[in-house]
């Protein structure tokens, strides 16, 4: 994968830590839409937020 990808990928990591979201899907959604990330990587971005929040002891 490119640097960017993981620059996303850490990036949204960041923001799960800060906003604990209790619905991981519309998070990874609202996520890709504002900062206009191509399409596509919804679900990786989904599961990678899932497995954060369950790092963390957040209930899902």
């Amino acid at each position: 994968m490119g640097k960017k990808t993981d620059e996303v990928k850490q990036s949204l990591l960041e923001l799960a830590r800060i906003y604990q979201p209790k619905d991981p899907r519309r998070f990874v959604n609202e996520f890709v839409h504002k900062y206009r990330i191509t399409k596509g990587y919804e679900d990786e971005l989904t599961h990678l937020v899932k497995l954060e929040m369950s790092k963390m002891d957040v209930p899902i």
